[in-house]
């Protein structure tokens, strides 16, 4: 092992990309920005909105505002960097910074697989027992379950992200993807990697499959529920928000699981950066939009605040 050249904690490393050739990159940089645009002033409107209009302080939107918050740094923590990776025409990104990039990332996905799942149960107690949602459900109960998320989220990548850091990286210390994210890091590590891979494995059961199972359970029993009641539109309303939820929550923990739960052997740089596409770019513009602005309540709270912007006072 060559580790003195080649582990330093002064080496930068380099970021190839989303695309390989210029002309890809050239095409995608205007969608990218539009989407990094459209992501925050979303999120940051659905967080104003909820902490500005009483109708939306309820667990629920309580909620939605941390997996809004989380959304916001996730996309700023990954696409600033490729838009002045484009601009400037470097990839290199230092020791130090792609430290911080891993650390951040996996308490946001970390944090929001959690906090997802608390969504669902918020959601399932409402709709399957409404007469106890007051006592199961409240903004202590909200706050502690958004903290956990938070905290649970700081500690697994604490662990992580001082991990892969200590491991040796040889060769020309090129990662094949868009930002730091441990498995394309970790193939650039001339030590051996398996036992830490099985720890990945295990909090991908913590924080994927767990998770996903709590939120198909409960979305398979507020279904069963739906099914159950006299109004067709109730049906087909509840029906329709239930199905765009586990699209987004299938968009999101799918290419998620895939990525972290398989071994490092059959990993493909193209399929990976084509999979973290969706869990960091996709989803956190997506959110907003299938969580809340499809909900009358947010709907009325927004006519309220443009119309106290807009409309001429009396």
């Amino acid at each position: 092992m060559q580790g003195g050249e080649n582990h330093s904690l002064g080496s930068d490393f380099t970021l190839l990309g989303l695309f390989s050739s210029r002309q890809a990159s050239l095409v995608f940089f205007p969608f990218l920005v539009s989407i990094f645009v459209l992501t925050v002033t979303e999120n940051v409107l659905m967080i104003s909105l909820i902490h500005r209009d009483p109708r939306l302080r309820t667990p629920m939107y309580l909620l939605l505002s941390h997996l809004s918050l989380m959304d916001i740094l996730h996309s700023s923590n990954i696409v600033p960097k490729m838009i002045a990776d484009f601009l400037s025409g470097s990839r290199t990104i230092s020791f130090a910074g792609c430290g911080l990039q891993v650390f951040l990332s996996l308490i946001l996905l970390g944090g929001e697989c959690l906090l997802l799942a608390a969504m669902s149960c918020d959601r399932y107690v409402a709709i399957c027992h409404p007469l106890r949602y007051p006592m199961l459900m409240n903004e202590k109960t909200a706050v502690f379950l958004a903290g956990g998320a938070w905290l649970v989220g700081l500690l697994n990548s604490t662990v992580h992200t001082a991990s892969v850091l200590l491991f040796p990286f040889c060769g020309p210390r090129a990662i094949d993807h868009f930002f730091c994210e441990v498995p394309a890091m970790l193939k650039l590590s001339c030590a051996d990697t398996s036992r830490y891979e099985r720890g990945i494995f295990v909090s991908g059961v913590i924080f994927l499959l767990v998770p996903f199972c709590m939120i198909s359970a409960s979305y398979g029993r507020i279904l069963h529920t739906v099914l159950q009641m006299r109004s067709s539109e109730a049906r087909k309303k509840a029906f329709s928000t239930c199905s765009f939820h586990m699209v987004v929550v299938g968009m999101y923990y799918g290419p998620f699981i895939f990525t972290y739960m398989r071994p490092r052997a059959y990993h493909s740089p193209g399929q990976d950066k084509l999979l973290a596409v969706f869990y960091t770019i996709v989803t956190p513009t997506l959110n907003p939009v299938i969580y809340s602005f499809r909900n009358k309540d947010v709907l009325a709270a927004m006519k309220t605040m443009l119309g106290s912007h807009f409309l001429p006072e009396k």
